[in-house]
C-alpha cells in the first residue's frame, strides 16, 4: 500500500460522462481520492451519499471529492443521477489507477477468496503527494472522518 509522502500516481481515467481526467489537472488543489468496489450496492451507496452529504463542506475548503472504481463510465452516470452525486467518479476497468494505489487485493467473504477492491481514501495534498493513506475505511463515515482529520 502507498505510504504518507510518498508522490501520488498519476492516471487518466474517463469520467460518467466520458470525458478524460487526469489527476494532475487538479495540481495545486487538495485532493480526497476514494476507491470503492461497486456502484449500487448498500456499502458503496451510503459512502457515496455521505460524501455528497459532506460535499459543500469539501466545496468551501476547495477540496476536490473523486470516487474511482472499475464499473463503466454507463453505470457511474446512472448512479450519480440516481442518487444525486456532485463528485467526479472515475471508470478503471482496466485496473489501472486501482493497481497503482494498490487497492486491488484478496478479499475473503463467507470463505471464499477473491480479488477486489479494498475501500480505501487518499488524501492527496496541492503539490500531489499523498497526505493521509486510511484503508478498509467504514462507507458510513469515511466522509466525515475525512472532514474531521483535515481540520486537525
Amino acid at each position: 500500500m502507498l505510504q504518507s509522502g510518498d508522490k501520488a500516481p498519476d492516471f487518466i481515467l474517463l469520467d460518467k460522462n466520458g470525458s478524460k481526467v487526469s489527476l494532475s489537472d487538479f495540481s495545486g488543489k487538495k485532493i480526497v481520492l476514494y476507491f470503492y468496489p461497486r456502484d449500487n450496492t448498500p456499502g458503496c451507496t451510503k459512502q457515496a451519499c455521505a460524501f455528497a452529504g459532506a460535499y459543500e463542506d469539501f466545496r468551501k475548503q476547495d477540496i476536490v471529492v473523486i470516487g474511482i472504481s472499475k464499473d463503466s463510465t454507463a453505470s457511474h452516470q446512472k448512479f450519480a443521477e440516481k442518487y444525486d452525486l456532485p463528485f467526479i467518479l472515475l471508470s478503471d476497468p482496466e485496473l489501472q489507477a486501482i493497481k497503482a494505489y494498490d487497492v486491488w487485493q484478496e478479499k475473503k467473504m463467507y470463505g471464499k477468496v477473491s480479488m477486489g477492491i479494498v475501500r480505501t481514501s487518499y488524501i492527496i495534498d496541492e503539490n500531489g503527494v499523498i497526505e493521509k493513506v486510511m484503508p478498509k475505511v467504514k462507507p458510513d463515515t469515511n466522509a466525515a472522518d475525512i472532514l474531521a482529520y483535515l481540520r486537525e
